[in-house]
């Protein structure tokens, strides 16, 4: 079955965790001892109805205990197709860690209050879906029923987000009015609303067109490994393991090796021992090439008769700081990108996001936590890298601090 990863974003107390239990609740993807677990615990806290929300509460417990907040993911799947939901913080000061959910989402459902419309979590939640370039966005205003279902609260709300989006490079957005307490437009249709016909939150996920266009794409396979023989029997044996993040590959094929820039014709294909004749994205792969040429982990290999990626030293990028050590002009940091490791430094921040406003603040020397900036950067070797729009594996890099090992940045290169 198809796999569909989306994220959720949302203020506090929006109903994010009410909206996931909603959805698990009403596919049936809840154990029947996890039921009851809950059913208890909302008598206990005298709630009238089920709380759905306490389906995702063991996670907020650990928070209210000072644990460190990150993103929670929840599994489920319906007869079309698999979820992954990725459950991401509202507070401010975790901003980062929507970028984290973010980060390998098909979808992003960004809830809005019905009471309280648009507000600057809103634009926050959605600026980083818009650079993380995902492609779907559903707005869904949620607690209807404390608006008594009104259409004209409803189309202010997307006025006022419609106005707000058009100032950044969203994919498509979707609208839909919903009650995850109570259900309506989440698996089943509401009739509280008759006004409204686009269907259910749960069609729309298990319709939603999921990208399939990565084996269309010019090939990049970053190496992971070199594999050589363990015993005598397959001496002369020498494969490139990595994964390809785009493109499609055969036996016969013209490759080039980047940042070495040589090139050879790919001799034999490789799965564990099963020998294919062609692989495409995302598969793994073990590739074997006529020439002996030198190759090691961090190198690119790519089709010679497609468009090329850069190779360069300097690299202008979005970044979202993710720590309170600061972005600092002149630190070094080690720089991942796809399987290569190099060191950098910050040469220049062009400027700094205010996530309010979406206004440009030029003239900064620093980053601090949850702080989005247009930086420039130049590394002790070439890295071979697209954008981020063009392929979100070669076009990303984090930051790691060497004296920490921590990842404190998580790079788009523009």
């Amino acid at each position: 079955m198809e796999l569909l990863r989306f994220t959720t974003a949302g203020s506090v107390d929006d109903g994010k965790s009410t909206l996931i239990g909603r959805l698990l609740y009403d596919s049936k993807s809840i154990f029947e001892d996890q039921l009851e677990a809950v059913e208890t615990a909302s008598r206990s806290r005298g709630n009238e109805e089920l709380n759905l929300a306490l389906l995702t509460d063991g996670l907020r417990a650990e928070r209210e205990q000072g644990i460190t907040i990150d993103v929670a993911y929840r599994y489920f799947a319906t007869p079309k197709r698999k979820f992954i939901i990725a459950d991401t913080p509202g507070h401010v000061e975790y901003t980062r860690n929507m970028a984290t959910g973010a980060s390998t989402a098909d979808l992003a459902v960004i809830l809005v209050d019905a009471r309280h419309g648009v507000l600057e979590q809103t634009v926050r939640h959605t600026y980083i879906a818009a650079l993380l370039g995902i492609p779907h966005i559903v707005v869904c205003v949620n607690k209807m029923d404390l608006v008594d279902f009104s259409q004209e609260v409803f189309s202010k709300i997307e006025q006022d987000y419609l106005a707000m989006a058009e100032k950044l490079p969203v994919g498509k957005i979707t609208f839909m009015p919903i009650s995850a307490k109570f259900g309506d437009n989440v698996v089943s249709s509401s009739s509280n609303m008759p006004w409204y016909n686009g269907g259910t939150l749960l069609n729309l996920l298990e319709t939603v067109p999921v990208g399939h266009d990565l084996p269309q794409q010019p090939l990049r396979i970053p190496v992971q490994h070199v594999i050589r023989p363990i015993s005598d029997k397959f001496h002369d044996f020498r494969g490139y393991a990595g994964r390809l993040c785009a493109g499609t590959l055969h036996v016969g094929d013209s490759v080039t090796v980047l940042p070495s820039g040589k090139r050879s014709t790919v001799e034999s294909l490789w799965f564990a021992d099963k020998r294919k004749e062609e692989t495409f994205a995302p598969e793994s792969v073990t590739v074997c090439l006529s020439d002996d040429i030198d190759i090691s982990r961090g190198d690119l290999i790519v089709r010679s008769d497609e468009p090329q990626p850069v190779t360069s030293q300097d690299i202008t990028m979005m970044v979202c700081w993710l720590r309170e050590d600061k972005l600092q002009l002149g630190k070094r940091y080690l720089i991942r990108q796809a399987t290569a490791e190099t060191v950098g430094m910050v040469k220049e921040i062009e400027y700094k996001v205010d996530i309010n406003t979406l206004e440009q603040l030029k003239g900064v020397s620093e980053l601090n936590a949850n702080d989005i900036a247009r930086i420039r950067i130049r590394t002790a070797q070439a890295l071979v890298f697209d954008s981020y729009t063009a392929n979100r594996t070669t076009g990303s890099v984090v930051f790691v601090d060497p004296d920490t090992n921590d990842t404190v940045g998580a790079g788009m290169i523009i």
